[in-house]
């Protein structure tokens, strides 16, 4: 996304990036930058929070009109929740019972294909 948004801005066309993973995008020096401290994958926010990413798109916005410098980084004010969500984050529970569900899918799968 960095490489494009980079792109575009040789040709002439402004970009703001939203994202989470700070150190890449600000190492490939975009010139708008809104950083989200989230999970990868959801930078505008929670999923179904209707007004933390519509704030979240606010402030790109703002951005996308008020930066006066080059490589502007704006930290949104919102936490994904506790300080402990990164060490639970894709962390599986019950791995033996994901194993065994994910087992049983392929073995549907497999039923249906030799049908």
């Amino acid at each position: 996304m960095s490489q494009v948004a980079n792109h575009l801005e040789m040709s002439g066309i402004p970009t703001v990036v939203i994202g989470s993973a700070r150190d890449i995008v600000e190492e490939h020096g975009v010139a708008r930058f809104v950083f989200s401290d989230f999970p990868l994958g959801n930078p505008c926010g929670k999923p179904w929070d209707v007004e933390m990413q519509r704030s979240i798109m606010t402030t790109a916005l703002d951005l996308f009109h008020g930066a006066t410098a080059p490589r502007t980084t704006v930290q949104v004010g919102f936490t994904w929740g506790d300080a402990g969500w990164r060490d639970r984050f894709m962390s599986i529970e019950d791995a033996e019972a994901m194993r065994a569900a994910g087992e049983r899918r392929r073995a549907a799968q497999e039923a249906r294909r030799l049908v």
